[in-house]
């Protein structure tokens, strides 16, 4: 990775480093996806290393990207998890409250799973039976409509005739973004409705992208603000629903789910390393580099979350769920470097 060049005041990171010289614990927000792997690797490093445990909360990838960019010292937070990437939004936010570099690593790969009851039927769904499903509107007969499917088999009559319910990561989850980009606009656009929107909207695919996302409003998709517990925990509660979860949730649950396929293949961490599996992303965390070398154990704990003994194909947090990193050594020798992000493509 290059290195991002800014223009840092020398005196405004002596006077962040003299306040956050007075907090000796990581303090750590962020992804829900990525909250169970930070904990486990907390845990680990306090039990490991002659530091605190790191605080690891959960909130939300877009909620920890701003806690982030809050501002520098000891007030403010360390490491951002995230399950989507970080947006030139929050770097511009940060920029305006003097976070001047971020160190992105990525730790493996995730993938995002529809998944029900365990007694329930069997599901096998492609990005457009979604679309068709919960998507504002849809096409009939040639023509954009309001979407009135009430059964998955209205859908699609390989489906079960069961009721439309679904739960959903809501706005402020990296996994929405991931759904919304993988499930939602590929669907709308094999079903036809993408270029019929295109249309609409004068040839402007960004409206017309804007509008794949828009969901029905009469209550068959429901967003989900907490976390994946929440998700399950309303399944439990509405039998014939379909949620959405990360794999390693999931794969952690199954004796409460029944995953389904997507195109035909059942997620799995083979089918999500291979990249066979459609609805997959990597996993992030962001790490505010002027409290490197300020906050004790900073430094140590991002070169223990990406270790080999961590994040490697037979680490804890593969056996988790994680799908380890192929690029692995690099991450590890730009995390050893301290080495900023790069500007977005």
């Amino acid at each position: 990775m290059t290195m991002m060049k800014f223009t840092v005041s020398a005196i405004a990171l002596a006077a962040a480093a003299t306040a956050a010289d007075a907090r000796d614990q990581i303090q750590i927000a962020g992804s829900s996806t990525v909250l169970p792997y930070a904990t486990i690797v907390a845990e680990a490093f306090g039990e490991n290393f002659d530091f605190p445990t790191p605080v690891v909360e959960g909130g939300g990838s877009g909620a920890g990207r701003k806690k982030l960019c809050e501002g520098v010292g000891e007030n403010t937070i360390d490491i951002a998890n995230s399950s989507s990437r970080i947006k030139q939004s929050d770097i511009d936010l940060c920029a305006q409250n003097g976070v001047n570099e971020i160190m992105e690593v990525r730790i493996g790969y995730d993938g995002i799973v529809f998944a029900s009851d365990v007694d329930g039927a069997e599901f096998a769904f492609t990005p457009g039976d979604w679309y068709a499903a919960i998507g504002a509107k849809v096409m009939k007969d040639g023509a954009l409509v309001d979407n009135a499917n009430k059964t998955w088999a209205d859908v699609n009559p390989a489906l079960p005739a069961q009721d439309i319910l679904a739960f959903i990561p809501g706005t402020k989850h990296g996994t929405r973004e991931v759904f919304d980009e993988k499930v939602l606009i590929a669907g709308c656009e094999e079903t036809g409705a993408l270029e019929a929107l295109k249309a609409a909207n004068g040839g402007d695919e960004k409206a017309a992208e804007k509008a794949c996302m828009a969901l029905r409003t009469d209550g068959v998709s429901v967003d989900i603000d907490g976390d994946y517990t929440e998700t399950l925990a309303r399944l439990d509660a509405n039998k014939n629903a379909i949620g959405v979860f990360g794999l390693s949730f999931y794969q952690n649950n199954t004796d409460k789910l029944r995953v389904a396929t997507m195109d035909g293949i059942v997620p799995s961490t083979e089918s999500i390393a291979s990249g066979e599996y459609p609805v997959s992303r990597p996993l992030y965390f962001y790490v505010k580099t002027a409290h490197l070398g300020v906050i004790p154990g900073l430094q140590e704990y991002i070169d223990f979350f990406v270790s080999d003994d961590m994040a490697g194909p037979d680490g804890p947090l593969a056996a988790y769920g994680l799908v380890s990193d192929p690029e692995l050594a690099a991450t590890q020798e730009m995390v050893a470097a301290g080495t900023p992000m790069a500007p977005l493509n």
